[in-house]
């Protein structure tokens, strides 16, 4: 799949179409403003771009097995596995995974402060199994829960449980799991809850508002997990750097009667992608180290904080200069290369270099400031001296082919990923004048820039027809407005007695005719007499009261023509939509983008 390609499928095409559907605009002006804040992208700027690097390996599964620091089963277990192929291919380590296994079996606990991808999962998953396992080889009775992993929500928790399934379940059938495990969360049934107090498993995955229950409530099934994790020997804490401030305060206490509660030496485990960025590795490393021994209310040595360690995947000696690359380009991407080609090309050196790796303080790390795709094109286009759109396309197409190309352990040259943020547009602001003069921007903000007595008022707009209305309160001593200011349209309630809330439709074209019951009042407003159609006694107070507003939003006169509608949106000043003021909320009558 070309992801560039889905990209701007996904974005420029459907997400496009679908924000667009949400507000029908009749106003000339206002749609074409709207219409060229969606053409410049401003609400999905240019996708950042990152590549996924290189760990320094840490040993194959096999490997560990063979030197006896990993049990036996744990061969057929950590496996690359799919449900088309349940015995799956040999797995080799990370660095930092292996470092972290021979932490656990120190007994010391540590933190795992590796980036995105790098699978920190793996470096407390397998101590763990491998720890379980050796017991019940050995003999050991098993006491339940052995493990109590803690996810900050349970959307993660959803995730690992998916992890757990590949690793431990494929390859062995139904309830042949060599290690158990279940989620124990808000999203579970009660039967289910008292299903995994009746049968323990091994490992717990659950968040930490749900370990505070299970501590302190006193319900059969809490009661049964408390006895079931007596003795329990790891509690991970995933996701370290979301306990701040007083969440912080909570998670710390709550570890600490976990710890009281079934065992005081029990290895306490943390995994973050970010928690310092100041200083070198020595000096982050204690930092992280602090602030994990607080949270978890035993030390952790900044030894045990663990970093990944990172190796390129280009050679140092590839030439990345102006000619080097200009070359390259003009040569066109290589249409079947192999890794070692890969390793010696210029351009692959110079996105490694670009949009990978930096040097800091002596060690390789991750790109702290990632490019968006089009920053990158521009700069390879000020080094190579080649366009701008033909970097574009290139880079593009050079990291789809690195991504295809395999090395020898099988994982691409290139994994690459394209970060791409949404916003949604909510508001579009005008001041209070006719179309075409009117000031008209989607930022949010109280007056036009460099003219405070030019205000900024929200628009929404009449789902049938698209005609603009303003939501605003209106001060209305003696039931006449005096003047405006914008609401929301969902507020409502003021404790202000001369404030009310309702709409006011900026009229210069003369759209609205009070005179002309029987073309602008909906049918059920209308009684009749001799005389002809008049407003129903009940309705006089809800219809459109003329006014003259100026670019302040103080009624005045001999100033632009408007109508401001009190109350609940009951019809269209333009068409003929009407509705039943109790029936629907004035947002499924009104629209914003």
């Amino acid at each position: 799949m070309d992801v560039f390609e889905f990209r701007d499928r996904l974005i420029l095409d459907d997400y496009r179409r679908f924000a667009r559907s949400f507000a029908h605009i009749r106003a000339k002006d206002i749609e074409d403003a709207v219409d060229e804040a969606y053409a410049a992208g401003r609400f999905w700027p240019d996708p950042l771009i990152q590549i996924n690097p290189n760990f320094e390996p840490g040993g194959a599964i096999d490997e560990l097995v063979e030197e006896g620091v990993l049990d036996a089963e744990c061969a057929k277990i950590f496996r690359i596995k799919s449900p088309d192929d349940e015995f799956g291919k040999a797995m080799t380590l990370h660095r930092h995974q292996r470092d972290a296994i021979d932490a656990a079996r120190r007994g010391e606990s540590y933190v795992l402060t590796t980036g995105t991808g790098s699978g920190k999962s793996l470096g407390y998953f397998i101590p763990i199994i491998d720890d379980i396992l050796r017991r019940k080889r050995e003999g050991e009775k098993s006491a339940g829960i052995s493990a109590i992993i803690v996810y900050p929500m349970n959307a993660l928790c959803n995730s690992q449980v998916e992890e757990l399934e590949k690793f431990l379940s494929l390859g062995y059938g139904e309830g042949k799991k060599p290690v158990t495990f279940a989620r124990y969360t808000s999203q579970d049934r009660e039967e289910q809850r008292q299903n995994i107090a009746n049968n323990p498993p091994d490992i717990l995955l659950t968040n930490y508002v749900m370990l505070e229950l299970i501590m302190t409530r006193f319900n059969p099934p809490d009661m049964a997990i408390r006895e079931h994790a007596e003795g329990l020997r790891f509690l991970v804490l995933d996701e370290l750097h979301t306990y701040r401030g007083r969440q912080g305060a909570d998670v710390a206490m709550l570890t600490r009667r976990v710890r009281e509660r079934f065992n005081e030496n029990l290895l306490c485990v943390g995994t973050s992608a970010t928690m310092a960025s100041e200083g070198d590795e020595r000096s982050r490393a204690k930092v992280v180290a602090r602030v994990a021994s607080t949270l978890f209310g035993v030390k952790v040595e900044s030894d045990n904080v663990i970093a990944e360690t990172l190796r390129p995947a280009t050679e140092n000696e590839t030439p990345i200069d102006r000619k080097s690359l200009g070359d390259s380009i003009a040569s066109g991407v290589p249409t079947a290369p192999d890794a070692g080609e890969l390793a010696t090309h210029p351009v692959a050196a110079w996105i490694e270099r670009n949009l990978g790796l930096q040097e800091r303080g002596g060690d390789l790390v991750r790109i702290s400031s990632p490019l968006t795709v089009k920053q990158a094109a521009e700069k390879l286009a000020k080094d190579s001296g080649v366009d701008v759109e033909e970097c574009r396309a290139y880079l593009s197409a050079f990291l789809l082919k690195a991504y295809e190309t395999r090395n020898e352990n099988g994982r691409p040259f290139f994994a690459f990923r394209l970060h791409q943020f949404v916003s949604g547009a909510w508001n579009v602001y005008a001041t209070l004048e006719a179309p075409g003069q009117r000031y008209i921007t989607l930022e949010g903000q109280q007056f036009m820039p460099g003219d405070r007595d030019r205000h900024l008022f929200n628009l929404c707009f009449c789902r049938e027809c698209g005609q603009e209305y303003h939501p605003v309160w209106a001060t209305m001593p003696g039931n006449s407005p005096q003047n405006f200011r914008p609401r929301e349209i969902a507020e409502r309630s003021s404790e202000d007695d001369d404030l009310k809330h309702g709409y006011l439709m900026t009229d210069s074209e003369g759209i609205f005719n009070p005179d002309d019951l029987e073309g602008n009042y909906p049918e059920e407003w209308l009684e009749y007499s001799d005389g002809g159609a008049r407003l129903k006694p009940s309705f006089r107070r809800y219809r459109p009261l003329q006014v003259q507003v100026d670019t302040a939003g103080c009624a005045v006169t001999e100033a632009l023509p408007a109508w401001f509608v009190p109350g609940t949106f009951r019809f269209c000043l333009r068409c003929d939509a009407s509705y039943d003021a109790g029936a629907r909320s004035d947002m499924t009558k009104l629209s914003g983008l």
